[in-house]
């Protein structure tokens, strides 16, 4: 999966660029953009201009390319292991 500005394609570099308001500075891709000193959960992250991006914010998830393939994939095999045991439990599989 990668990670980059959905606006600009800019791609972090991993280096610790965004600020909470608690204060505390830290790269928010480690965390899945909480903050590791108040654990406030950041819906939104901003593009870095001085690293190099647009400054525009999105939403933090968004940033995640491949996300909705991973947890369609994720969804699928729930589905197909409760089937399994459905059955299971019917005793139409050993």
């Amino acid at each position: 999966m990668k990670i980059r500005c959905p606006k600009c394609s800019w791609e972090p570099d991993g280096g610790k660029y965004w600020q909470c308001h608690c204060g505390h500075i830290w790269n928010t891709f480690e965390t899945i953009g909480r903050c590791p000193s108040c654990h406030y959960q950041h819906e939104y992250t901003q593009c870095v201009p001085h690293a190099g991006g647009c400054d525009k914010k999105s939403p933090h998830l968004d940033w995640y390319e491949g996300l909705d393939k991973i947890v369609e994939e994720f969804i699928e095999e729930v589905f197909a292991e409760e089937d399994v045991y459905h059955l299971k439990s019917k005793r139409l599989l050993p």
